[in-house]
This record gives C-alpha cells, sequence and structure tokens, in this order.
C-alpha cells in the first residue's frame, strides 16, 4: 500500500471521529433541550390561551392553535427523541428535522395564503405568497442540505466499515 493510500486511510477514521463527537456534544444537546423547550413551552401556552379563551371561539381560530399546539409538540417530541437515543444519529435528526420545519411552514404559507385570499387585498396576496414563498425555500434548502449531511456521514461511515476486518 502506498504512503498515499495508509494517509488515506488514516483520514477517514479520523474524520468520522470528529463528525460524530460534534453530534454528540454537549452543544448539540444543549440546542436540543432548547428546541424541546421552545416547542413543549409554545404548545403548553397556546393551550393555556385556547382554554381560557370563550367558548364562541370561531373554528378557523380553533383550527389554528390545533395546528400551532401540533407544531410545538412536534418539535418537543423531535428533540425528546435525539436527547433519549445515546448513539450517533448520522445527521438523522437534521433531515427529521427539516422535514418538520418544511411541513410547518408550507402550512402556515398555505393557511396564510387561503386567509389572504377570502379576507385581503390582492397586495395582501401577493405578500402572503411570498413571504410564504421564501419561507419554504429556506426550509427546502435545509432539508436538501440536511440530506447531503447525512450521505456524507453515512459514506464516512460505510468506508471505516470496509477498513474493519
Amino acid at each position: 500500500m502506498s504512503e498515499q493510500n495508509r494517509a488515506a486511510h488514516r483520514a477517514v477514521p479520523e474524520r468520522l471521529e470528529r463528525a460524530l463527537a460534534m453530534e454528540v456534544s454537549l452543544r448539540s444537546r444543549l440546542r436540543h433541550v432548547a428546541v424541546g423547550l421552545a416547542g413543549g413551552c409554545g404548545a403548553a401556552m397556546i393551550a393555556v390561551l385556547w382554554a381560557t379563551e370563550p367558548n364562541a371561539l370561531p373554528a378557523r381560530t380553533q383550527a389554528a392553535f390545533a395546528g400551532l399546539i401540533a407544531i410545538g409538540l412536534a418539535w418537543a417530541a423531535f428533540a425528546g427523541w435525539v436527547l433519549t437515543l445515546r448513539r450517533p444519529l448520522f445527521a438523522r435528526d437534521r433531515v427529521l428535522s427539516a422535514w418538520i420545519a418544511l411541513t410547518a411552514t408550507v402550512v402556515t404559507a398555505l393557511s396564510g395564503v387561503a386567509l389572504a385570499a377570502v379576507r385581503g387585498s390582492t397586495a395582501d396576496l401577493t405578500a402572503t405568497a411570498a413571504g410564504g414563498a421564501v419561507f419554504t425555500a429556506a426550509a427546502m434548502c435545509a432539508l436538501v442540505r440536511a440530506r447531503h449531511r447525512r450521505h456524507e456521514l453515512l459514506q464516512l461511515r460505510d468506508a471505516l466499515r470496509q477498513d474493519t476486518p
């Protein structure tokens, strides 16, 4: 084996070790704690607001409250899932969080566009649709990046497995 191949062989475990250390670091865990707290607290606050409102809330308001609670609970459940696992996720958590973000963004954007179409002017509709498109594009970019990162980590893992007898 040439010196260059030996150096490349040593580089794979080192790169994988660095990547996995970032995934299970205290900083990463604290980010997930913050996401879980934000989602759970947001859902709880909206649930309390909904529970203390008069019973005569319009159906669309109740649907909005239910949707926002569901989004908050999704983030809290996601964070709980990540924090309870004791092994590297190989960026699976990033892919899942990007899907949650994309879903929440699309639902929110479509709801806003529907509301603007029914109640707003053409300018309101245009502004809402443009904002929704920008945020949806950003969420889609996050999903593409997350899937790419996961693919990279899996390739590193597979390369390491090939090197191990």
